[in-house]
């Protein structure tokens, strides 16, 4: 009786363990070939990320930063007007900063002041965002960065990349099978090392304000983005 007791109170206590054993994967019999292989599709974004601001000077902070509050807020009127929403709006930086006279062997000397104010602006119709963007330095915007154009859901793309690296794993693996005169028994294992679909940084794209008939209308090419996910399979040959 001593002998069965312990064994019945472990089973009871630990039921859980004993499911984890019981259904645990069998170990390889046979080669182990462990395989990383890469899946990418391509994407034609559907978003573009732009900054856009006004910087203005003047002798003194409080002038400089209400010139270009003034400034600012003709900027951020055309583009409400132009249709972009609000959640598509948002402030990216403010700054004021002296600027100095720098002379030999003399302290610098504050000569005026920087202000600068800069809204972020997600655009959802890449083929309006140069005519908007147009409009803007019209209104008073002197500073322009971007664009940074990504895709707003990735989700599906990033499946099908996981889909494509496994099929590749998978050929890579009967490629190896068939060169060694064995065949592919089963995948023992899979893990994603990394998904790499992240929207390459904006280019810096100043604009300055000229008249309309004299300025070339601006044009965003969108292009195409590669959504790429890694795994690494192991495969039992025999």
């Amino acid at each position: 009786m001593r002998s069965i007791l312990p064994l019945t109170a472990l089973l009871m206590l630990s039921p859980a363990t004993a499911w984890a054993e019981s259904v645990a994967t069998a170990p390889i019999a046979g080669t182990r070939l462990e395989i990383s292989a890469r899946g990418e599709v391509k994407r034609v974004p559907d978003i573009a990320t732009i900054s856009a601001g006004v910087m203005t000077q003047a002798a003194d902070a409080r002038t400089a930063m209400s010139d270009n509050a003034a400034r600012m807020a003709r900027v951020i009127a055309a583009l409400r007007k132009a249709g972009v929403a609000e959640r598509d709006l948002s402030t990216a930086q403010i700054s004021l900063s002296p600027q100095y006279r720098y002379a030999d062997n003399q302290p610098p000397v504050i000569t005026g002041y920087q202000a600068s104010n800069s809204v972020s602006v997600r655009f959802r119709d890449i083929a309006k965002s140069g005519t908007i963007l147009d409009a803007l330095v019209s209104q008073g915007a002197n500073q322009i960065n971007g664009p940074q154009l990504s895709i707003d859901k990735p989700e599906a793309a990033l499946d099908e990349a996981r889909i494509a690296a496994i099929g590749n794993a998978r050929q890579r693996a009967d490629l190896y099978a068939k060169a060694s005169g064995l065949t592919v028994r089963r995948i023992v294992a899979i893990s994603e090392n990394f998904s790499d679909y992240a929207p390459p940084p904006a280019p810096p794209m100043m604009m300055r304000a000229m008249s309309a008939d004299a300025m070339a209308k601006t044009e965003v090419l969108p292009g195409e983005q590669a959504v790429g996910v890694t795994v690494n399979v192991t495969f039992e040959l025999g």
